[in-house]
């Protein structure tokens, strides 16, 4: 039986007890109001244009040929984003799209018609040859007719070629037509300007090869606006700009709808003061672009996907609306590690207050895990996998009420095999951050607590599990190299430091009690 002193038992409780004061701080700020600039809006309040794709029900894509919007669909988006903007932008007039300059006419919307250019002749001639009738049909309507989306930055197609489909568009119709792309590729491609009536460029600091601070992204913006200004003759159009709200941070860019509301509202202010034509990106969330661009990509949207606005573009604005649910999850995890610690014959205070403080901050983790695996996952194996990571985490931290309570129960087998399955789980997870890491989370959420409670809480205790097989060892030394290495990849990214502290104290858990300790079992193998 083991039974820990009354001294280490209180620094436990101590310790959550300060966790959960932090955790509860971090909330309630993230639950505090923010004035953020209010943008001056036109007297109507409506914005000039948005990205609009229709892909925002789970089993719609533009990837999957069978994917077909129907009318009334589109009657209801555009009613909606009429209320907000003047235009909109679209990118295909396949799959049902043709059908949005017919509504978009009826609402009295303009719109930036897109035909989309990939890597088959077929397939453009078709697209190119129903965007050309539509904008004929359509002239007031239509501002102008964009050949290709990012087509030189994905290399389908050469310069020589896309300025053959714009020269044989400007010749089958009245309307505008130019071609979008990054500023950098239109840079790369200056000649392409003759071939078009006004230069679409796309500016997204989060997306630069140097990610832009939400801090430096508005000046990042306006620096990028004089340099393209500058090169070009023809007008600009800013096709698209804007930043998400969920996903990945890059370097110092990160996602949040804090930011996401600061870039679009100091973007629109910019815009009013300097003049520019622009698209913001886009109107609704688009969970098939979490495919190819991982979380971020699906959280670019406005309104969300059941058409809520993210923010407004006027008042202040909150992180986070938890309401009562912190407090809600935070007493049930109290309650039912209490009851379960009473029930085991735990009798003393610092125990009970140490297992409630811990049952706490279980209960508001689970929450936030929760929320991270509906933005993070997109199909079964990723909800086993890192549901799994989570369930193992969430099992270690249940099995410290064996760990405090005097019950004779020797759980340490328990610890260490939750311990190696984070290991491996963290050495996998570093592997593909390092290999494939642009469109990969940090998964911090769900390594931190059983991270932290299985190297400081049970130090704390005065309780180590320590492995017998020196594989385990060399197994450490490779997570923290991993993790380091994915610092040194991103040195500037805040959670790429928190990674590499969840990765050291999860080598540390098992590792021997000093020094001298792991001297000496390694002398003895």
């Amino acid at each position: 039986m083991t039974i820990h002193s009354a001294k280490s038992t209180w620094f436990f409780a101590l310790f959550n007890l300060a966790l959960l004061a932090l955790l509860s701080a971090w909330l309630w700020q993230q639950n505090q109001a923010l004035a953020i600039i209010k943008p001056q809006l036109p007297s109507d309040g409506k914005l000039q244009c948005v990205s609009y794709s229709p892909y925002y029900h789970q089993e719609q894509s533009p990837l999957n040929s069978s994917t077909r919007i129907n009318p009334a669909q589109i009657d209801q988006d555009l009613t909606i984003l009429a209320k907000q903007f003047n235009c909109v932008r679209i990118y295909s007039v396949s799959q049902g799209l043709d059908y949005v300059p017919v509504v978009a006419a009826k609402l009295g919307m303009k719109v930036y018609l897109g035909a989309w250019i990939g890597w088959v002749k077929s397939l453009n001639d078709s697209e190119l040859g129903l965007a050309i009738a539509i904008a004929n049909k359509y002239p007031k309507t239509i501002k102008a007719l964009i050949v290709g989306n990012e087509v030189l930055l994905r290399g389908e197609q050469t310069e020589a070629a896309m300025k053959a489909y714009l020269e044989k568009t400007k010749l089958a119709t009245q309307v505008p037509v130019t071609y979008a792309d990054v500023w950098e590729f239109w840079r790369k491609h200056p000649t392409l300007e003759n071939s078009v009536d006004f230069v679409t460029v796309h500016i997204l600091p989060y997306w630069e090869d140097n990610p832009q601070s939400i801090e430096n992204a508005l000046d990042h913006t306006s620096n990028v606006m004089s340099l393209v200004t500058a090169s070009f003759k023809k007008p600009i159009l800013i096709g698209e700009t804007g930043w998400p709200s969920v996903g990945r941070q890059r370097q110092e860019s990160q996602p949040s709808v804090i930011n996401q509301a600061v870039y679009i509202r100091g973007f629109l202010q910019l815009a009013h003061d300097r003049n520019w034509s622009y698209n913001l990106i886009e109107a609704f969330d688009q969970p098939w672009k979490r495919v190819l661009e991982g979380t971020v990509g699906g959280y670019w949207g406005i309104y969300q996907t059941d058409f809520s606005p993210k923010f407004s573009f006027n008042g202040d604005i909150k992180a986070r609306a938890d309401g009562l649910r912190p407090f809600i999850v935070a007493s049930i995890g109290a309650l039912l590690f209490l009851g379960l610690s009473f029930f085991l014959g735990e009798r003393r205070k610092a125990g009970l207050i140490g297992l409630a403080s811990l049952g706490a901050l279980l209960g508001i983790t689970i929450l936030l895990q929760t929320e991270y695996l509906f933005s993070a996952c997109q199909n079964s194996r990723e909800w086993l996998a890192l549901g799994g990571v989570a369930a193992i985490g969430g099992i270690a931290v249940i099995s410290l009420i064996w760990t405090v309570s005097s019950t004779g129960l020797n759980n340490t087998r328990l610890l260490l095999a939750c311990s190696t399955l984070l290991l491996l789980a963290a050495i996998t997870s570093s592997t593909l951050l390092i290999i494939d890491g642009r469109y990969r989370d940090f998964a911090v959420s769900l390594y931190a607590l059983p991270a932290i409670q299985l190297s400081l809480g049970l130090y704390l205790l005065k309780q180590r599990i320590r492995p017998k097989i020196k594989i385990y060892y060399v197994l450490h030394a490779l997570l923290i190299v991993s993790a380091v290495y994915c610092l040194y990849l991103e040195p500037k990214n805040l959670l790429a430091v928190l990674w590499l502290a969840i990765n050291i104290m999860l080598a540390t858990s098992a590792w021997p009690r000093s020094f001298s300790a792991s001297l000496n079992f390694f002398r003895k193998y």
